[in-house]
């Protein structure tokens, strides 16, 4: 199933579509009824929620539900981030991103790189992520208060020349978790969405040898799907997502989600080793190999226009503004 929630006329509403058309999902007593043992929230986290009783359930009544109010509407997020970690469960980004961004700050050590990867045919040691990340899901805490979402502008940091786009999966909580399996984490997981995880990649290098993660690199805003699509459809397909980053129209990269070193579930499980985790949390996966621009060296420059895809998941646009003053 595919939701959203949008802003019209003073409120906030959300849709459900069904049979190829967006229908209200607030105007219907049967389903408030549906999902009034849920949580109480406003997003969708009461639909998310729902098991597979409760979906079949509510696709015999979309049948009946009012077609979605036409006009204009701002998009909104699909649910109300209480928090958001982000993984980084791909070592082929984390190399090619490396690769890139001493590429273009580091041109001296680039050149140094690129002999030892020509002559021993692998990549140079400092692009492969520490021994850490081969043995435990890696993650850092984003700022869960400064999401955008589809058709927003993503305002430019006036203390960066360097920004990035990352397209990542992320996986909607809707259950609490505590020292769960990789099993118990799936279970949890009610929707997903698009993520665009945008960084600030020169400030990014000195918070990163600070000793502590990302702070203003990351936290100025990231951007999800205003879609969200339930957990059954995904899950099963989780590895095998492809999609696509254009910039102003042309495509510039293709991403897939095969090869993750752990699966999205098996991230969560770990983050909830001796600590609860709640309804309404946000989990990246990370970028998809590709999907940033500083692996192709494919940046985007004020006034662009960024759509990235996911095939049978959701696309997310945004345009990038002019720097801050």
């Amino acid at each position: 199933m595919r939701f959203r929630r949008r802003h019209q006329n003073g409120i906030s509403v959300r849709e459900l579509l069904h049979k190829g058309v967006w229908t209200s999902l607030d105007e219907s007593a049967e389903v408030q009824a549906l999902v009034s043992g849920s949580t109480t929230s406003a997003d969708l986290i009461p639909f998310l929620q729902l098991d597979a009783d409760g979906r079949k359930a509510l696709a015999v009544l979309a049948g009946d539900l009012p077609d979605a109010a036409v006009g204009e509407a701002r998009m909104l997020p699909p649910v109300d981030v209480r928090s958001f970690r982000d993984f980084m469960l791909y070592e082929k980004h984390v190399i090619n991103a490396s690769r890139g961004l001493v590429r273009r700050v580091m041109p001296g050590v680039f050149s140094i790189a690129r002999v030892y990867e020509t002559v021993l045919r692998r990549p140079f040691a400092k692009f492969k992520p520490n021994k850490l990340w081969y043995q435990q899901p890696i993650y850092y805490f984003g700022n869960g208060l400064n999401i955008l979402t589809d058709g927003d502008a993503m305002p430019w940091p006036n203390y960066t020349n360097l920004l990035d786009y990352e397209l990542e999966i992320g996986a909607v909580l809707v259950r609490p978790l505590r020292n769960a399996s990789a099993e118990e984490a799936a279970a949890a997981i009610g929707g997903f969405v698009l993520i665009n995880d945008f960084s600030a990649r020169d400030v990014q290098i000195d918070e990163m040898f600070s000793g502590f993660g990302p702070q203003k690199a990351k936290h100025f805003g990231s951007a999800i799907s205003a879609e969200v699509v339930t957990a059954d459809e995904i899950l099963p397909i989780l590895d095998e997502l492809t999609g696509s980053v254009s910039i102003n129209g042309q495509q510039v990269a293709t991403v897939s989600s095969a090869g993750a070193q752990f699966t999205l579930p098996e991230a969560i499980a770990f983050a909830s080793t001796c600590e609860d985790l709640h309804p309404g949390e946000l989990f990246g996966s990370g970028t998809l190999p590709g999907g940033a621009g500083i692996e192709n060296d494919a940046l985007v420059k004020s006034g662009d226009t960024l759509t990235l895809v996911l095939d049978g998941l959701a696309s997310l646009t945004n345009v990038v503004s002019a720097k801050e003053q």
